[in-house]
């Protein structure tokens, strides 16, 4: 895979990052180009793209991109990666497709189950069923194509604190995977170009496990953030709400293991280092506080849904799930 032209689809607050490290470690060799819109945009035209790290002795870092909310304004690129949240994606299939050509990757930054989930899947039986949930009429799978997919779950907090310039909470890591479980010289070959771009890349042959080991988390943490406006630190803190992340995250783990997913720790571990956690504001309690979609398919709907498909009962889910859902829509009313 020669990689010389990259496009970050969704330069919000980790595509930005993204597109930060990457141009302002490899102009010499890789031209990289930003879909964005709005503010975002403008900032970025006039001002270029910076990341600044929150309470780290680290040089902030900034760069200058090609910006446009057009993307057939773009020749076709080695490489796209996708900033942009499960919820958004479907919209952008059209866009993202304009970018390819035959031999084009695309990284999927997510968070939860992703579009392409069980394409090439070798641990469940559901191997290439396509979820409508995710993908409503097909035009991911058909347009984007799943075999061009490459997963990154990434665990990096991040937030745009003014159009343009983000904020990171620490450096990061981020797990890169082949739906097939190969260590491909393609995944090889990205993995070696983003990590000279100061970013800490982890590939593996078992992506699934660590978008399960993600969702586990994410699952509890966000939407209880969203329904009760609470930092992490403050989750933990309540008896009760401690409780509920417990449950969620027992569930999540239940489903995740019927569906062939090998957890590297349990439950109980994961909730227990949870009392580690600061005042950190989740991503979608962000969203809510911006009167944005909230992400709630990829990160709860999709439990209960393969919790139904696997024969696995997920009751706290589903009523967090419906909560979350009207909460959604009062708050963009």
């Amino acid at each position: 895979m020669s990689i010389r032209t990259i496009c970050v689809y969704g330069a919000g607050a980790l595509g930005g990052a993204f597109a930060t490290k990457i141009a302002h470690a490899l102009s010499d060799e890789v031209q990289v180009s930003v879909i964005a819109r709005g503010a975002q945009l403008a900032a970025i035209r006039e001002n270029g793209l910076s990341v600044v790290y929150d309470g780290e002795n680290h040089p902030s870092l900034s760069a200058r991109v090609t910006a446009t909310d057009d993307p057939s304004t773009l020749p076709p690129q080695d490489l796209v990666i996708t900033g942009m949240k499960g919820h958004q994606l479907s919209a952008a299939a059209e866009g993202i497709s304009s970018l390819c050509n035959d031999k084009t990757r695309v990284m999927m930054i997510l968070n939860g189950v992703p579009w392409w989930y069980f394409h090439a899947d070798k641990e469940s039986r559901f191997a290439g069923q396509q979820l409508p949930e995710l993908d409503p009429d097909g035009r991911l799978w058909a347009l984007v194509d799943p075999r061009r997919v490459i997963g990154c779950v990434a665990y990096q907090g991040a937030e745009v604190i003014e159009p343009g310039r983000t904020k990171l909470n620490g450096k990061g890591r981020f797990f890169l995977g082949e739906p097939d479980g190969t260590l491909s010289d393609d995944l090889n070959a990205l993995a070696g170009l983003l990590g000279r771009s100061d970013l800490d890349i982890r590939p593996t042959a078992r992506i699934r496990d660590e978008i399960w080991a993600k969702l586990r988390g994410n699952a509890a943490f966000n939407p209880i953030s969203a329904l009760t406006r609470s930092l992490m630190v403050d989750m933990m803190a309540s008896p009760e709400l401690a409780q509920m992340v417990r449950k969620i995250m027992n569930e999540v783990q239940a489903v995740g293991t019927a569906l062939g997913c090998q957890f590297q720790s349990s439950a109980d571990e994961q909730f227990a280092s949870a009392h580690g956690f600061g005042p950190v504001r989740t991503s979608m309690l962000q969203d809510l506080l911006a009167g944005k979609a909230l992400e709630i398919v990829p990160l709860n709907g999709m439990v209960s849904a393969l919790g139904k498909l696997a024969g696995v009962p997920t009751p706290t889910c589903d009523t967090i799930l419906a909560l979350t859902k009207q909460l959604d829509v009062e708050n963009r009313r």
